[in-house]
């Protein structure tokens, strides 16, 4: 290693410096928050402090009620991902690598993907009740098309110099798609994984708000219609640490995946 690179190297921020760097404008946000709702600047009905809202979260974990609302969305959200971004991932490879196949599905789910989830939600209740099958659905919906997109986009923005490569070493149909085309869409196919998870969160909200009888969205519903805002701050704090966690850990896959390209930078 060169003097420069190692001076260069020496002066970048270690892991444990752009997390205290990350964590300044949330903190500093919340003290602001505490503040101004301890002076009663705001309005504590409508924007409780953190530390009230801190307290209300303390409470509903004792009661055991918050543990039994998130177990029950987490499987919602996981189910309806599975769901939506599994068939996405299977239509997006079918139409990338078929030409035929776009030509027959990619107007018509592009029409779908057009139709609003809110516009849809009364025809699930319709058609499948208010019941898990209605949810999952969904959230399948918001899944799907995000992975679709990539997916086919990844197969697509292959460089057209690899498939020359692969008739010069004489690879089969088969062992390009494997070895050649997936590969290389795999950063396409790791992005459209973690956009369809944080669609699936909010697929989820949707969902619970609308009809449902358990879950955080329903939570949140209920504390509503009794002005109880704290444990509606607490779902909103909930749902973005969820969409935080989930998106952290397909971070993680994404670099143990594509750790192996040169040009990927973590």
């Amino acid at each position: 290693m060169s003097q420069r690179t190692a001076a260069a190297a020496g002066r970048q921020p270690g892991k444990g410096s752009l997390a205290a760097l990350a964590a300044i404008l949330p903190v500093a946000a919340l003290l602001l928050w505490e503040a101004l709702g301890h002076y009663g600047m705001i309005s504590e009905l409508l924007f409780p402090t953190p530390s009230t809202i801190a307290r209300a979260f303390v409470s509903l974990a004792q009661s055991g009620d918050l543990w039994i609302h998130l177990r029950i969305s987490s499987v919602r959200a996981l189910s309806g991902y599975a769901l939506g971004g599994g068939l996405g991932l299977l239509l997006g490879l079918l139409v990338g690598l078929f030409p035929r196949t776009e030509k027959l599905l990619d107007p018509s789910i592009q029409m779908i993907r057009m139709i609003p989830s809110l516009a849809v939600v009364p025809l699930f209740i319709l058609w499948f009740g208010i019941g898990e099958q209605s949810k999952v659905l969904i959230i399948a919906k918001s899944a799907f098309f995000p992975l679709y997109i990539q997916t086919f986009l990844g197969i697509r923005n292959v460089d057209n110099k690899l498939f020359e490569v692969a008739k010069v070493l004489g690879f089969s149909r088969f062992k390009q798609i494997f070895r050649l085309v997936l590969p290389a869409a795999l950063p396409h196919v790791v992005l459209g994984a973690r956009l369809s998870f944080g669609l699936s969160w909010l697929g989820l909200v949707v969902a619970e708000l609308i009809a449902s009888s358990s879950g955080i969205g329903y939570m949140m519903s209920d504390a509503r219609q009794f002005a109880d805002t704290p444990v509606v701050f607490v779902g909103i704090f909930l749902f973005a640490a969820l969409g935080l966690l989930t998106d952290s850990l397909l971070r993680l896959l994404e670099w143990r995946l594509l750790r192996w390209k040169d040009s990927y930078k973590g």
